[in-house]
């Protein structure tokens, strides 16, 4: 019998890839395009998705991993699909694209303001109920298009997310599954399933919402378009996947109750799996159904923790680049040499970049350091470094209180994915800050391999996710914390929320101008 596969496609926010898979994990093959969304110049912040270049170079990028590992179509044994979370599209009767726009679309900054006016205590209500306020969520770009598209509004036959339109590409079918749509904000996150009458009471309409089928389900099988656009075998299975996140858990290792995940990258996700589907009161941290069926997840975000790395990177490296390009190594990795050499604490300096998530009033202060003083000897580039890495921890652990506070549990370990996790000093200094112990999979990009775990749940191959995680998730590293060092960062945290407190009423006060804010504030 020959060798089966699993194949991950993942429509990311800047990318779209196929990933092949061995049933134990280990990666056969992959093949990524960029793609961007462009703005409508008519509408500041639009971001548009053009659904049939992306479905050219998704199937590009089918084609060419089949291509370049060598294997046969009928060896792979079946497909699970992932994406980018809060992008959506509407379809037509004919089940034809007509509107999408990409997760980072912010041009419904109008109509957030129109439902706070229109009802200043209906968010909190739907947030009570769904999990999820107008920051991210559906509600305000469907207003959106109903005022300023109202040609495509009554058009709209169907409502649907990324991952579900790569299944709708390849099969035909279309529904939605509770992980990706729950991030709606039109979901009852107890039942798992569309809630229409939150529509309702935004004054939009209740019947343009598909069927909803959990995670891990085989939906359909790859048809005969499909086949043809993308080189698969007509009849392989596709099986439901879910959010990027969510399937970064599962492929990181986190199917139960309390366990909890970091994924640092451009935007940092504290992850906590519960199995209540319940709010917080204070409406502080969003909640999401979990792709493993009765599972939740409070999530804390952080914007531009990622980001700010390369900003400094670029702007404050200049030599560190110039050696990287000499002796191959990674920028980061110089810096992060001297930079374990400044103590933990920085010396007391402090910097305010990203903030601790309050879902209901969202944003971060203008970027800052703080507390230096006018010695080079110690306060150079390395030490302005290092208090970003520790500015990026000290969020995590306010993200962890945070949902300690509403859920009356703390992890005993964390799980740290995504690319920051190659670094050995930021899992170091997250350890330290945390104060328990954090691991790092071998896997560090972890949502396509959630992904081929799905697709293997769904056609037996392993009997539960949690059976695909054992036989396909490995530990690179586990990171004890420096207990010296945690007694110096507890002591500099409530400094520093302290002084977060005093920029953000800088920035309230009109003084200075948010690194972040959500829309409608």
């Amino acid at each position: 019998m020959s060798e089966q596969f699993l194949m991950a496609i993942d429509a990311g926010t800047g990318s779209v890839r196929a990933v092949l898979f061995r049933t134990d994990g280990t990666q056969a093959g992959c093949i990524q395009r960029e793609w961007e969304h462009k703005e409508d110049p008519r509408y500041p912040g639009s971001m548009d998705f053009d659904w049939t270049h992306n479905w050219n170079l998704a199937c590009q990028c089918i084609r060419n991993v089949i291509t370049e590992t060598g294997i046969r179509p009928e060896q792979i044994a079946a497909i699970s699909t992932t994406c980018m979370r809060e992008g959506i599209v509407l379809y037509d009767k004919d089940g034809q694209e007509i509107w999408a726009c990409a997760n980072v679309d912010a041009r419904s900054d109008d109509e957030v303001g129109k439902l706070i006016r229109m009802n200043p205590g209906l968010e909190k209500e739907l947030y009570l109920q769904s999990g999820q306020t107008y920051a991210l969520g559906a509600l305000p770009r469907l207003l959106w298009v109903r005022d300023k598209m109202p040609e495509i509004y009554e058009k709209t036959q169907v409502i649907g997310m990324f991952n579900d339109w790569l299944i709708r590409k390849l099969t035909g079918v279309e529904a939605i599954e509770p992980s990706n749509g729950s991030t709606t904000g039109i979901f009852d996150l107890k039942s798992r399933s569309w809630d229409a009458s939150i529509a309702r009471r935004c004054g939009l309409r209740d019947d343009i919402f598909p069927p909803v089928v959990e995670c891990g389900k085989v939906i359909a099988s790859v048809n005969a378009k499909g086949a043809k656009d993308t080189g698969l075998k007509e009849g392989t299975p596709v099986v439901v996947g879910g959010g990027d996140c969510q399937l970064g858990t599962i492929g990181a290792g986190a199917t139960e109750p309390n366990q909890a995940i970091v994924f640092g990258g451009s935007f940092w996700q504290y992850e906590f799996n519960t199995t209540s589907g319940a709010a917080d009161p204070e409406c502080r941290v969003r909640v999401n159904c979990h792709a493993v069926p009765g599972l939740w997840q409070y999530e804390a975000l952080a914007f531009k923790p990622g980001l700010v790395m390369r900003w400094f990177r670029d702007a404050f490296c200049q030599p560190e680049k110039e050696k990287s390009k000499i002796t191959g190594e990674d920028v980061y990795d110089l810096m992060n040499q001297e930079a374990e050499k400044i103590p933990a604490g920085c010396y007391g300096m402090m910097c305010t970049f990203s903030d601790v998530m309050n879902f209901i009033n969202w944003k971060h202060a203008a970027p800052t350091f703080t507390n230096f003083e006018l010695n080079p000897a110690k306060f150079n580039r390395y030490t302005f470094y290092r208090s970003i890495l520790e500015n990026t921890a000290l969020l995590v652990k306010g993200h962890m209180e945070l949902v300690h506070e509403a859920t009356g549990h703390l992890p005993s370990e964390i799980i740290f994915a995504g690319g920051a996790s190659k670094s050995s000093l930021w899992s170091q200094i997250l350890a330290d800050v945390l104060g328990i112990p954090v691991k790092v999979p071998v896997v560090k990009e972890a949502t396509a391999l959630g992904a081929a775990i799905l697709a293997g749940y769904g056609v037996g191959i392993y009997s539960s996710m949690e059976d695909g995680v054992r036989k396909t998730v490995r530990w690179e590293q586990t990171f004890e914390p420096d207990m010296e060092n945690h007694k110096i960062y507890e002591e500099l945290y409530d400094v520093w929320r302290k002084v977060y407190g005093a920029q953000l009423r800088l920035v309230n006060e009109g003084l200075t101008k948010p690194m972040w804010v959500a829309p409608g504030l």
